[in-house]
Order: C-alpha cells, then sequence, then structure tokens
C-alpha cells in the first residue's frame, strides 16, 4: 500500500473527535436496529403452525417382531439376521454395536 507523506497528519484531538464520531455513528446504528413494541407484540401473537399438538393422538402401526428379524440388546433396534454378528450373555448384538 502507498502511503502519501505529503498528506497532512492528523493531531491527536483530531483522532479523538473521529473516534467519537464513530461512537455516536454506531450508537445510532444500534438505536435503529431496536426492535419496536408494536413489533414485539405482533411476534408474541403469532401462533406456528402445528405447534399445540396436546389435544392430538398420535397413533402408529406397531407389528411385531417377523421371523427373520431380532431386537439388538445393546442399541434396542430390529434388525434383519443377517446383522446378527454375535451374542453376549445369550442375548443377540448387530453388527453396528459389535
Amino acid at each position: 500500500m502507498a502511503t502519501d507523506y505529503d498528506a497532512p497528519r492528523k493531531t491527536e484531538e483530531d483522532l479523538r473527535e473521529e473516534g467519537l464520531e464513530e461512537l455516536k455513528a454506531r450508537r445510532a446504528d444500534k438505536a435503529a436496529t431496536l426492535i419496536d413494541g408494536d413489533e414485539v407484540e405482533e411476534v408474541e401473537t403469532l401462533e406456528l403452525p402445528g405447534a399445540d399438538l396436546s389435544d392430538q393422538s398420535l397413533t402408529a402401526r406397531v407389528v411385531p417382531e417377523q421371523v427373520d428379524e431380532f431386537t439388538c440388546s445393546r442399541c434396542f433396534l430390529v434388525h434383519h439376521r443377517s446383522q446378527k454378528v454375535k451374542e453376549v450373555d445369550g442375548l443377540p448384538v448387530c453388527s453396528e454395536c459389535a
């Protein structure tokens, strides 16, 4: 970066004034970004779709474990018998947990 040595230099007082002006500008920017009270009330009254499910009941069809499946004794997930690697204390363990 080229430096212009002929340019007038700034004194400490000029730098202080520039610093104060910069701080005032920052404060004005912060004040502009604050949310108005009306906007806060608007946001509080907004209701998200599906937010309150307390009066709903979820139903899922449960299928019993099939003949060619097993439940891993460590992760408790149902896997196909091809993923059974070993048994620990007589309980099956899948390939992911082994």
